[in-house]
């Protein structure tokens, strides 16, 4: 760090009952009161350098001892007058970026020109500013930060110098910048053994500037990076790096716990700190560059969570959702889960950000590619295009389709695993769970063992959900996307709705029977629950009956199966009486809904066959055994 000396005289200066005076032959003639202090001086050597004094002693009346002087609004306290006092008798002062602007505010404000004096402090702090202070770039970032309280650094250009030169050499290679000595060690020892610069220096001078800057407070640090951002030459990602850099250093590690803590304890103090955590959140925000993928996911995710945290503004919100939805295949699930800080529901996490995240995701791929209007120029041109540039229009084309769907099948597994999630919370609405399981496009979904999972989990943690609640909430499962697992596991679900068992049943059969493997043998608590009912699956089944009742507890669980498998007739009329029951059913919209096993009532030949199937090679295994 720089550092500059004037004077040559030794300091003489000392206290006594409580006033600061000046060892001399020559009695004081001068009494200076600065905020309330008292200096014991003389006016010959203050006043040949000090055109403020001179006007301030013309103007006062003269004592018969001392003339008094007051300084109420001096910049800079006791520190920065003394300096300048110790300027004017000649003693050694010692300058650098520590005490340099409030010296320069100082000595402005006793007006120190050259106009009183050749050789003035003003010219010598000039020098050493611009000659020193500026060429050093930890001087700089020094400098800066003291300007924060002093006023009259805004005034005399201090603050808008250090930050142009700051902006101005983000770009260079730290081994051209003038760096402190210990940060310039810091950085040799990335360099590797054998002399050439290893990745990690490589990745590490890049962006070498962040940690320095990231010592400003958020008003300068804002003003410094727009100036940054506004040469255009800094790249974005660079920028979303620096940003991360900050605000790991400034934004506090709280959670909704901590905070609630905290508000408790002290609630003047809580409110002062979240205020000021919220100016900085926000500042931050507003300086995310445009581009897609210059902030990473995870870092936008969690300003969201502080942003909830900290009640920031609607509008700063959802700009963080915005973003996190054009990239929202980098996400993770812990990052998705937001704490809830609302007052009128009681739910564990904000799923309705979530939603709006995953409808902004959406929304990038839904929008129509634009198309020039049509003219005989245009035409002539289009025309006039060589075939390779056609070619390469496609190709960009089809990357791109690639690269949404690629996107669309990571985002429907992130959702289903963020639903097993927050599926726990015993507050969370059914209305929410589906509306987020229905957000994704159904082709997203190659396979619905994560949603199974995520519906199972949400039936554990709600049972006294009724009848139409589970059929509703199970509607948004395909049963043909379960894989074998996932369909022994739903076959002995007693939680789930009776005609989706059955209809998983019905599909594990009949992908079996299509693929030409054995059939596989029933559960065992399908067994034992046909056993209840004397009815022997080794044997040829009854005649199909059509008056066989069904209790309405039945029809619930797959505790509740009456019949056979290979009763089809049994189980479509059974089904057929759910759906007549079921067509008075509304909609939270007020809209009667189609059932969607009409289907299933009018089956064709073939899916009978399969059954016959199913019991006659039972009952081969049997009698072989």
């Amino acid at each position: 760090m720089k550092f500059m000396k004037l004077g040559s005289r030794p300091d003489t200066f000392y206290t006594a009952e409580a006033v600061r005076s000046v060892s001399s032959e020559v009695s004081s003639d001068l009494i200076i009161q600065v905020k309330g202090s008292r200096y014991l001086l003389h006016k010959f050597p203050l006043l040949s350098k000090c055109l403020r004094l001179q006007k301030l002693c013309a103007e006062s009346p003269e004592s018969s001892l001392h003339q008094i002087v007051q300084l109420p609004d001096f910049p800079g306290g006791l520190e920065a007058f003394e300096l300048c006092a110790k300027f004017c008798y000649g003693i050694t002062i010692t300058l650098s970026a520590h005490n340099i602007v409030s010296a320069r505010c100082a000595a402005e404000y006793l007006q120190m020109t050259e106009d009183v004096e050749k050789g003035n402090l003003i010219y010598k702090l000039e020098v050493f500013f611009s000659s020193c202070i500026l060429h050093g770039w930890r001087d700089t970032i020094v400098t800066l930060q003291s300007t924060k309280a002093f006023p009259w650094s805004e005034e005399l250009g201090i603050t808008s110098k250090c930050i142009e030169v700051i902006a101005s050499k983000v770009l260079i290679h730290p081994s051209k910048v003038n760096l402190s000595h210990s940060h310039s060690r810091r950085l040799k020892d990335d360099i590797s053994c054998n002399g050439a610069d290893s990745q990690r220096h490589k990745q590490a001078t890049r962006g070498w500037w962040a940690e320095d800057v990231a010592e400003l407070n958020i008003d300068l640090y804002w003003r410094t990076m727009i100036a940054i951002k506004s040469h255009g030459k800094v790249p974005s990602n660079l920028i979303g790096d620096a940003l991360k850099v900050y605000a790991s250093k400034w934004l506090p590690s709280i959670s909704r716990n901590d905070f609630v803590d905290a508000s408790d304890s002290d609630s003047d103090k809580a409110n002062e700190l979240s205020a000021k955590h919220r100016l900085l959140l926000e500042s931050l925000i507003s300086l995310l560059p445009a581009e897609k993928g210059s902030a990473s996911c995870s870092f936008l995710l969690k300003l969201l969570k502080a942003a909830n945290i900290l009640s920031a503004s609607h509008a700063s919100k959802m700009e963080l959702a915005r973003r996190v939805g054009v990239q929202l295949e980098e996400a993770m699930v812990i990052d998705l889960l937001i704490p809830s800080l609302s007052y009128t529901t009681q739910m564990v996490y904000d799923v309705d950000i979530v939603m709006t995240i995953i409808e902004h995701f959406m929304l990038q791929w839904q929008s129509p590619p634009t198309s020039p209007p049509r003219s005989r120029i245009g035409f002539e041109r289009r025309r006039s295009r060589s075939a390779e540039n056609i070619d390469f229009e496609l190709q960009e084309s089809r990357r791109s389709s690639s690269a949404s769907h690629s996107s669309k099948l990571k985002v429907a597994k992130l959702v289903d695993r963020y639903l097993q999630e927050v599926a726990r919370d015993v507050n969370l609405p059914l209305s929410k769970f589906t509306s987020i399981a229905e957000s994704v496009p159904e082709f997203a979904r190659l396979d619905h063992d994560d949603l199974y999972k995520a519906i199972d989990i949400y039936l554990k943690a709600h049972p006294d959900m009724g009848k139409s609640e589970r059929k509703r909430l199970c509607r948004i499962l395909d049963c043909k996307k379960l894989s074998v697992e996932a369909c022994m596991h739903a076959a002995q679900n007693e939680l789930l709705p009776l005609r989706v068992v059955v209809q998983v049943l019905f599909f594990e059969q009949a992908r079996a029977t299509m693929a030409g493997s054995k059939v596989a043998e029933l559960p065992s608590n399908i067994k034992a629950l046909l056993a209840a009912h004397n009815i022997d699956p080794s044997k040829p089944p009854a005649p199909l009956s059509t008056t066989t009742s069904v209790q309405a507890d039945d029809q619930q669980s797959i505790s509740g199966l009456k019949s056979p498998k290979s009763k089809l007739s049994t189980l479509q009329m059974k089904l057929a009486e759910d759906d007549y029951l079921n067509e008075n059913d509304m909609h939270p919209d007020g809209m009667s809904r189609p059932s969607k096993f009409k289907a299933f009532c009018s089956l064709p030949t073939r899916p009978k066959r399969i059954f016959s199937k199913l019991w006659f090679t039972n009952r081969s295994i049997m009698e072989k055994n």
